[in-house]
C-alpha cells in the first residue's frame, strides 16, 4: 500500500531544497562577485554572499524546531538559474552587457527564493510551526530588499552601460 504524503512531508522537503539552493548560491556569489565590473555590483553580491550565511543558520534552525536533521535535497532548479549566470559570465566577460547580465542572473535567483519563503511561510502557519514562520520571514524580507536593490543597480547603472559599445 502506498504511504500518503503530507503538507508535513512536502514543507520538509521544500525546506531541504531551498537549503540545498542557498548552499550553492553562497558558492556562487564570490564568482558573481569577481566578475562584476562595477564596485557597486562587487560589493552587493559580497554582501548579499554574508545575508545568505545567516539565511543557511536560520533555515538550520528551522530543521532544528522540526526535530529533523539538517541536510539539503538537489534543487534542479537552482542548478539551471546558477549555470545560466556562469554562461552570461562566460559569454559577456569584459563586455559592457556583463552587469547588467548578472544582475538579471542575480534577480532569477532572488525571484526563486522569494517563491520558495513565500510558500513555506504560508505552509508554516497551516502547519502551526509558529517558531519557524519568523526565520522564513526575515529570510523572505532580506531576498526582497535585495531583488529591489538589484533593480535600482540596473536602473540606475548597469543597463544604460550595457547599451554602449566596447
Amino acid at each position: 500500500m502506498a504511504i500518503t504524503k503530507t503538507l508535513d512531508d512536502l514543507f520538509l522537503d521544500t525546506l531541504k531544497d531551498i537549503y540545498f539552493a542557498e548552499k550553492q548560491i553562497l558558492k556562487a556569489l564570490p564568482k558573481m562577485a569577481r566578475a562584476s565590473q562595477s564596485e557597486e555590483g562587487k560589493a552587493g553580491f559580497l554582501q548579499h554572499r554574508d545575508e545568505t550565511q545567516g539565511q543557511i543558520e536560520r533555515l538550520e534552525q528551522v530543521f532544528e524546531i522540526l526535530g529533523k536533521s539538517t541536510r539539503g535535497k538537489t534543487c534542479e532548479a537552482i542548478q539551471g538559474i546558477i549555470a545560466e549566470g556562469e554562461e552570461i559570465m562566460e559569454e559577456f566577460k569584459g563586455s559592457p552587457a556583463l552587469d547588467a547580465g548578472l544582475i538579471s542572473s542575480a534577480q532569477a535567483v532572488e525571484h526563486y527564493e522569494i517563491a520558495r519563503y513565500g510558500t513555506l511561510i504560508a505552509w508554516a502557519n497551516q502547519l502551526g510551526l509558529k517558531d519557524a514562520v519568523p526565520l522564513l520571514q526575515a529570510n523572505l524580507k532580506e531576498e526582497e530588499a535585495t531583488d529591489k536593490k538589484l533593480t535600482q543597480l540596473a536602473e540606475t547603472a548597469a543597463n544604460a552601460k550595457g547599451t554602449k559599445a566596447a
